[in-house]
C-alpha cells in the first residue's frame, strides 16, 4: 500500500512553473495553485491580464489532487436547511450554481482537451437509516419541485441495480453529478493556465504582503513581485500573512482508500450503477469507481486536523474495516493507495467569496468543492474583471470563529458531537 494520493500517482505531473525569479508587477496575484486559483487565473489570462500565481508546494498539492474525485452537484446541505438559513431566494441561487459548477468544469475540460476521464454519472445520497430517508423523501420533495427536477427518489427496493450493499434505506438520485479524475484535471488546468499566459510558481508561499498607493507587494521565496489585485485561494492550506482567513476557516481532515482494481463480477456485486456515491451519516462515507476500476472509498474517518503518513494509515485503517461492513465480498482485498487531505470547513459550511482585508479570495467549499472551486475561480475573476458579480454567496456575512486562531483545537469536541448525531438519530 502506498501512502499517496491515487491522483497524483496515476496522472502526468504539471512541467511548466516558472523557471525564472519572480519579479515585476502583474495585474493580478493568485494565491494558490489548485482549482481555484488556477481556474481564475486561466480566465484573466484569456481576457489579457498579465497573472502570476503562487503555489507553497506543487500544483495541486492540497485539496485540489487530495480528494474523493466527485464532481458533484447539490448542497452540502439539505435544500430545506438552506432555505431556513439563508432565505429562499439566496438558497435556489446557491443551489443552481452548483449545478452551474459542474456544467463549468465540463465545458472547460472540453475547452482545452483535457484527459480526465469526466462523465455525467448522476449521485446517490443514500440513506443510513429509516429516518435518514423521511428526511431525504421531505427534502427531494421540496428540491424537486422548486429548483431540480433532474431528481429521484428511489426506496431501498429500487437500489438493487445501483449498490450492491443492503445497508441503505433508499435513496436520492441528482442526474447531474459527474465524476473525473482529479490529478489529470488539475495538471490539464495549470497547463491551459500557463498556456495562456500566467507565470505559475511552485514551491513559493506567500511569506509577507504589504500594499503602498494600491500597489500590493507580496515575497515569496522565489522574489518578490507587485500586482493590483491578489486572489487568496488557498483554503484549508492557508499559511503566512492571511490571518483574517485562517481564523474563519476550520481544516478538517478526510481520508480515502483505493483498492486494486475490482473484476468485473465484483464491480457488478458492489456498485453496479457505477455513479458517485454518498452516505447520510454526519461521518458517513463517499464512494466510486475510478478509471481503472478501483473503489475510491472516502470519509471523514476521525475528526483531526493531520493528514500525515502515520494519520492517513490511521484513519485508513478505520476506512478499510467500513468497507468490509459495507461490502463484505471486498473483505481482504488489497488496498494500493491511502491518502488523506484538509477541507476547508466553515462553521456554518456555507461557502465564501468576495473581498476582504484589501485582497479577493474564494473559498470554504467544506468537503463538496471540485466543482465549485472550478466555477468560484471563474466567477472570481470576473469580479476582478469588472464584469457582473455571478457570486451567489456575495456580501454574506462571515465573522470569526471564537477562539479560533487556525488551530482548530476543538476538533475531538466537535467529532463526539456528530458521532452521537449519528447514533441517535
Amino acid at each position: 500500500m502506498r501512502l499517496a494520493s491515487y491522483w497524483h500517482e496515476t496522472a502526468t505531473p504539471f512541467a511548466g512553473a516558472a523557471t525564472g525569479p519572480a519579479e515585476g508587477h502583474y495585474d493580478v496575484a493568485v494565491v494558490g495553485g489548485g482549482f481555484t486559483g488556477l481556474a481564475a487565473a486561466r480566465r484573466l489570462a484569456m481576457e489579457g491580464s498579465r497573472v502570476v500565481v503562487f503555489e507553497a508546494k506543487t500544483i495541486g498539492a492540497g485539496a485540489s489532487g487530495r480528494n474523493g474525485g466527485q464532481v458533484n452537484n447539490g448542497l452540502a446541505h439539505s435544500y430545506l436547511a438552506a432555505k431556513v438559513d439563508l432565505g429562499p431566494e439566496r438558497a435556489k441561487m446557491l443551489y443552481r450554481a452548483f449545478d452551474a459548477a459542474v456544467d463549468t468544469v465540463e465545458r472547460i475540460t472540453a475547452e482545452e482537451g483535457i484527459d480526465c476521464a469526466f462523465r455525467r454519472s448522476g449521485k446517490l445520497k443514500l440513506a443510513s437509516k429509516p429516518g435518514h430517508f423521511e428526511a431525504l423523501a421531505r427534502n427531494f420533495d421540496a428540491l424537486h419541485a422548486e429548483v431540480d427536477p433532474d431528481t429521484a427518489l428511489l426506496t431501498a427496493g429500487e437500489l438493487s441495480g445501483e449498490i450492491g450493499s443492503s445497508d441503505f434505506h433508499g435513496a436520492m438520485l441528482s442526474r447531474k453529478s459527474a465524476m473525473m479524475h482529479m490529478g489529470r484535471f488539475v495538471a490539464g488546468l495549470a497547463d491551459a493556465a500557463s498556456r495562456h499566459g500566467a507565470a505559475i510558481f511552485e514551491n513559493a508561499p506567500v511569506t509577507a504582503r504589504s500594499r503602498t498607493n494600491g500597489r500590493h507587494d507580496l515575497a515569496t521565496p522565489k522574489g518578490r513581485v507587485t500586482a493590483d489585485a491578489v486572489l487568496v485561494a488557498t483554503g484549508a492550506y492557508t499559511q503566512g500573512p492571511f490571518d483574517h482567513f485562517r481564523r474563519r476557516i476550520v481544516p478538517v481532515g478526510s481520508y480515502i482508500l483505493a483498492t486494486r482494481p475490482l473484476t468485473k463480477p465484483e464491480i457488478a456485486a458492489t456498485v453496479p450503477g457505477n455513479r458517485t456515491y454518498v452516505t447520510s451519516l454526519n461521518l458517513g462515507n463517499y464512494f466510486r469507481l475510478a478509471p481503472d476500476d478501483r473503489l475510491i472509498f472516502g470519509g471523514r474517518a476521525r475528526f483531526s486536523a493531520r493528514s500525515d503518513p502515520k494519520a492517513d494509515e490511521t484513519s485508513g485503517a478505520i476506512l478499510n474495516s467500513r468497507l468490509a461492513e459495507m461490502f463484505p465480498h471486498l473483505a481482504g482485498a488489497a488496498i494500493d493507495y491511502c491518502w488523506g487531505g484538509m477541507v476547508d470547513m466553515t462553521k456554518d459550511r456555507f461557502p465564501r467569496a468576495g473581498e476582504a482585508d484589501g485582497v479577493f479570495f474564494a473559498m470554504g467549499y467544506s468537503g463538496h468543492g471540485t466543482q465549485m472551486s472550478v466555477h468560484m475561480g471563474e466567477v472570481m475573476a470576473d469580479v476582478m474583471l469588472g464584469r457582473a458579480d455571478r457570486n451567489p454567496v456575495s456580501g454574506l456575512e462571515w465573522p470569526a470563529i471564537p477562539g479560533h486562531g487556525g488551530k482548530p483545537w476543538f476538533l475531538p469536541m466537535v467529532g463526539f458531537y456528530y458521532k452521537m448525531l449519528d447514533r441517535f438519530q
